[in-house]
């Protein structure tokens, strides 16, 4: 049994790397990356994103990892060991991946079919404009799918970090990798790609603005998993030999590179296939299920193409749900001094129960919302949207002016010299929750319909 005095640790840093990367990339790096820089100019999106992934993004990757291994505990606990008083944060750290585990299983679910359809050939009927529509919409085919899915998942946590987490992600993520430079390559050798190419690199500085800022400062949050308690969850695995600092790096290095190939991939691929039509690239579910289908199936060879590229988004989907899940059954270890297994199958029922009522939520309860968001819709804006960059600005309040930033150095400064001390106390206590506190009220603002990013 786990537990802070006999805690699994990875075995390395190249399997913290990868495991903590496989967080990282996710569905966003896939469906919402490339869209957002097609919309704000391309190249100036890159530009932006890579200065605040770089500063920002490193800055909250450092201190929740520092936390985790300082703490050796999952957030759930690790809050009210560095101050007794925040204890309340770490339960509020820990809704976050509870509410969005189960609908993330789901879509994972998506992928598996839309998966299997390509593998078996059947790329024509997944291009269908009603086919999407019709699947999520019925009673049980989903479900079939989405139990696989978290199935899959539950057997990778329940074998524990090193024989489960780690050794799926030492596989997984280097054949993410090449499934993804490989993908890249065959698009942008395309006729025609080469004007879709020149549309998501090169900067257009008309579509520089405020907006520009907040979609890559908010995809930027989202995408490198923090503020959902993985980090520190995982953080709490990484061995006290292994320096923080480069290793924080190493996994923004991993996550952006594989954002900016799912950009190259798949903003020429519809720019071809749109003839040129902006407006057809669109994002998440749209543009995963709907959009691309229709884009492999008018590709030479775009059933094998269309193959690859869903078993690459399974890869993707699987590695982001295993540290999910993680994050809640490492919690209820520390918590309650569970066995692994225990806490795996009660995770398990509690994401079976309400991924269930998210997949009806399209269909024989589509009638039934929640301030106008279905079942699914309604988790997503609770957690993505409030929790999520609430979480992170309260972590930066803790570390900035309860705890101290000394607090993290220390732990960071374990292995060498933390070279951007000065530069991490000045954005952990000013700049970073300004920034979040400007991705919370966008994305509220975003979720009701007031403004459009």
């Amino acid at each position: 049994m786990d537990s802070s005095e006999n805690r699994s640790t990875f075995k390395g840093k190249l399997g913290f790397v990868l495991a903590a990367a496989g967080s990282a990339v996710g569905l966003g790096n896939l469906w919402r990356f490339p869209y957002l820089a097609a919309k704000y100019g391309g190249g100036v999106f890159l530009l932006v994103y890579l200065i605040l992934a770089i500063t920002f993004g490193f800055v909250l990757m450092v201190t929740e990892i520092a936390i985790g291994r300082k703490t050796q505990l999952s957030p759930l606990k690790a809050f009210g060991v560095l101050n007794r008083k925040w204890g309340w944060l770490g339960k509020l750290a820990t809704i976050v991946p509870v509410l969005i585990f189960p609908y993330y299983c789901l879509i994972g679910g998506w992928v598996t079919k839309y998966a299997a359809i390509m593998i078996s050939g059947k790329v024509a009927d997944a291009a269908n404009d009603s086919f999407f529509g019709n699947y999520i919409s019925a009673t049980a085919s989903p479900l079939v799918w989405f139990l696989i899915f978290i199935v899959a998942t539950t057997l990778v946590i329940v074998s524990g970090v090193n024989k489960g987490i780690e050794k799926l992600s030492r596989i997984l993520m280097p054949a993410l990798l090449v499934l993804t430079v490989g993908l890249s390559v065959y698009v942008i050798t395309r006729p025609g790609a080469l004007e879709g190419v020149k549309y998501y690199i090169l900067p257009d500085f008309k579509n520089l603005s405020v907006k520009t800022f907040l979609a890559a400062l908010g995809q930027l949050f989202y995408s490198m998993s923090l503020a959902m308690g993985i980090m520190i969850t995982y953080g709490s695995y990484f061995s006290k030999e292994e320096h923080i600092e480069n290793a924080a790096r190493q996994i923004e290095i991993f996550d952006t590179l594989i954002a900016f190939l799912a950009g190259l991939m798949i903003v020429p691929a519809v720019f071809v296939f749109s003839g040129g039509d902006k407006e057809a690239l669109g994002t998440g579910p749209s543009l995963m299920f709907v959009t691309l289908p229709k884009v492999f199936n008018s590709m030479p060879a775009g059933g094998v193409i269309g193959a690859l590229f869903f078993v690459l988004v399974l890869f993707a989907a699987i590695t982001s749900s295993v540290s999910i899940m993680e994050a809640i059954v490492s919690g209820l270890i520390d918590e309650f001094k569970m066995r692994r297994g225990t806490a795996t199958a009660l995770v398990a029922i509690f994401g079976i129960a309400v991924g269930i009522a998210c997949s009806l939520g399209f269909g024989v309860w589509s009638g039934f919302t929640i301030f106008g968001f279905s079942i699914l819709d309604f988790l997503d804006f609770v957690s993505n949207s409030v929790l999520l960059p609430l979480v992170g600005m309260l972590t930066c309040i803790v570390v900035g002016f309860v705890i101290k930033p000394d607090a993290i150095i220390s732990e960071v400064e374990l292995n060498g010299e933390f070279k951007m001390k000065n530069f991490y106390v000045a954005m952990v206590k000013w700049v970073a929750p300004i920034f979040i506190f400007a991705i919370l009220v966008s994305s509220v603002l975003q979720g009701f319909g007031i403004i459009n990013i």
